[in-house]
């Protein structure tokens, strides 16, 4: 693992919800846990609060909820004392000099430059940093989704941020990429032999790939109105578990070998048509109904959103890869608000055997990575029921990674800033990756842009609407939560 250097991280949107939710308790924990070196600095941006102290005392009233039990005041007046708060508007080119002046301090360490702010201030804030001189060296800058909300304005945001910063130096996130059972499925799949031999078409019936909510847009319709379940993510999140379930081993572990094999499996994926969007996508929008027994309002009902919004709360859909491993394989992906559990899941359903000497009693293997609520790694077994008659349910095996190694779990977040800090590419999203992952998507968009129908209705609490089994059940198959 690389040795981390002396290092000043710069957080522009200091004051949103990201920074205070996300990213300053996921540096808190590294910190707590040694793995940050003394001389780092965190250097948080914002036009709201007046100075240091009132922004650290800020940070620290939302920090005991957000850290729980983790939190305690001696680590937090350490951490703090890192923390450094600059009045800055980002929109103001000539505002950046203060920040170099703070920089320039110590020339010599690594500087990452986390935009957490809206996408349409990405180009500004590369030209202005770039303008000032902080583009050079051991520069590095942190772009948050959504990165475009079509492919045209992706590459738009991509040229213009690699007019000041190399791409080696752009660090697109997806924090999906950071959580453990993704690593774990790595390691288990190219870590080990036992795998291998069956990860492929003949051993392999369907994966299943499912990210869902039970909350609603809250306070996000602005924002989840023009971009819809594809675009926040499908085009994102899944794609990029779908490559990592399907791309072939690298040559190493080093960055552009992995990104090198999952832009493969996004540019094998078979082109969509304006029929097979018709046959092999369903979109859904939630109607009122009831969550956890409480009830809820429907998607037009929500605050902010638009009272003939077709906008699509839910997305199922049926990709498949044309390549000899996966060939003929269904890839199944699905994500939705207002369903009935909060949910994130990579399901590996294997093949049945041969021939059943058991009857109907045997069930084809599972393989199932959970990714939240908790994170585990299962393979379901069929075994023998004890007594006297031979008959077999299914059992599983728990790779429970947290029990065995004894040690905490890093969040996400916590995995890729210190990747960032290292310099490590492996974990975040290439160019020509984005790329890829809209041209496939585009296809969907085009044809619902130009479509009389709307998103079919689908009542929260629900697992979306009905099109979504029947989808599956045209291939003889049911999602894992049916079988």
């Amino acid at each position: 693992m690389t040795a981390i250097d002396a290092f000043d991280m710069v957080l522009f949107g200091g004051t949103g919800d990201l920074v205070m939710r996300k990213l300053l308790p996921a540096l808190y924990h590294q910190h707590q846990d040694g793995n940050l070196p003394a001389d780092g600095r965190l250097i948080c941006l914002g036009r709201s609060v007046p100075d240091t102290a009132a922004y650290i005392e800020k940070a620290h009233s939302l920090a005991k909820g957000y850290l729980g039990s983790a939190y305690n005041d001696a680590d937090w007046a350490t951490f703090s004392a890192r923390i450094q708060y600059l009045k800055l508007d980002a929109t103001q080119p000539e505002e950046f000099t203060k920040l170099a002046e703070v920089l320039n301090e110590f020339p010599r360490r690594s500087r990452v430059f986390y935009l957490s702010t809206a996408p349409d201030l990405f180009a500004p804030i590369s030209k202005s940093l770039a303008a000032v001189g902080l583009n050079k060296g051991n520069s590095r800058v942190v772009l948050e989704k959504p990165l475009g909300h079509d492919l045209e304005s992706s590459n738009k945001i991509s040229h213009e941020v690699g007019e000041f910063f190399q791409e080696q130096q752009i660090y697109r996130i997806d924090h999906y990429l950071g959580k453990e059972p993704v690593l774990n499925l790595i390691a288990l799949r190219f870590g080990n032999t036992l795998l291998e031999p069956l990860w492929r078409r003949e051993w392999i019936r369907d994966v299943q790939i499912t990210v869902t909510e039970q909350v609603g847009v809250e306070t996000r319709a602005d924002f989840y109105d023009k971009a819809g379940a594809l675009r926040d993510m499908i085009q994102n999140h899944l794609l990029q578990l779908l490559t990592i379930v399907a791309m072939e081993p690298p040559a190493s572990i080093d960055a552009d070998a992995v990104r090198d094999e999952k832009l493969k499996i996004l540019r094998a994926l078979k082109p969509l048509t304006a029929e097979t969007v018709h046959s092999h996508v369903v979109r859904g929008q939630y109607r009122a109904g009831a969550v956890n027994g409480k009830p809820v309002p429907g998607y037009l009902e929500e605050p902010g959103v638009p009272a003939s919004s077709k906008t699509e709360t839910f997305v199922a859909l049926k990709a498949e890869i044309q390549t000899w491993r996966w060939a003929g394989v269904p890839f199944y992906l699905r994500t939705g608000k207002r369903l009935q559990e909060r949910l994130a899941e990579i399901v590996i359903n294997f093949r049945e055997t041969p021939l059943s000497i058991f009857g109907r009693n045997a069930t084809p293997n599972r393989l199932v990575i959970q990714l939240q609520p908790d994170e585990s790694v299962r393979l379901y077994l069929m075994a023998k029921e004890p007594g006297n008659q031979f008959r077999l349910r299914p059992v599983h095996l728990d790779l429970d990674f947290k029990e065995f190694f004894q040690a905490r779990a890093p969040e996400a977040y916590e995995r890729l800033l210190m990747d960032v800090i290292r310099g490590d590419l492996s974990l975040f999203v290439r160019r020509d990756e984005l790329q890829a992952a809209w041209k496939w998507v585009e296809p969907i968009i085009d044809s619902w842009e130009t479509s009389i129908e709307g998103p079919k209705p689908y009542t929260a609490g629900t697992w979306g609407p009905a099109a979504s089994s029947a989808l599956l059940s045209r291939d003889g198959l049911c999602w894992h939560e049916e079988s």
